[in-house]
């Protein structure tokens, strides 16, 4: 399958499986909240979900209290980092995608820890977007964060098409 079929074949599966995204997402975060690397971690980048992803508004609202949570704004053709603070500090931005209106943060390297949304990913760590570049445009600048892939059971597949430019995950949340 392309990048293009598998996109389509995943929107098809989240539509079928929308009955339990809620608890799906429950279960994945407490997987997420458990993960070494991440209970470690004092500066995290999460993501703000959107509807058809697995769910992290409650996760990074406790986490918030405990860690430094970064959460990206769409700026042009790349992602921007910002400090999380809390909901109230939240404004629709690209996409329709929630984003921080807290301050800019580009201390990279002080990030040890990414949750990275995707359509599908694989058991080696390949990921598949949504088709626009914007966490293969930032992953780079990640050297030294540990990359998890968030996604529903059903967006785990055999394999991923991959581009030389790719970063894979060290790891995807697996769930049955």
């Amino acid at each position: 399958m392309n990048k293009a079929e598998l996109r389509k074949y995943i929107r098809r599966l989240k539509v079928q499986n929308q009955a339990t995204a809620a608890a799906d997402s429950e279960r994945i975060m407490r997987v997420l909240a458990s993960d070494d690397y991440f209970v470690r971690a004092k500066t995290v980048l999460l993501y703000h979900s959107l509807p058809d992803e697995v769910s992290t508004h409650d996760f990074i609202e406790y986490w918030c209290q405990k860690k430094q949570v970064l959460l990206p704004v769409v700026v042009g053709d790349n992602l921007e980092l910002r400090h999380y603070q809390g909901a109230d500090e939240l404004m629709v931005g690209a996409y329709g995608i929630a984003e921080p209106t807290g301050s800019l943060f580009t201390d990279y390297d002080q990030i040890e820890f990414v949750a990275v949304p995707g359509m599908a990913f694989d058991l080696h760590g390949n990921r598949l977007g949504r088709g626009k570049g914007y966490y293969d445009r930032l992953l780079p600048n990640l050297t030294n964060a540990y990359k998890v892939g968030i996604c529903f059971p059903y967006q785990i597949v055999d394999e991923v098409p991959t581009e030389a430019t790719d970063i894979p995950m060290d790891k995807v949340i697996k769930i049955e």
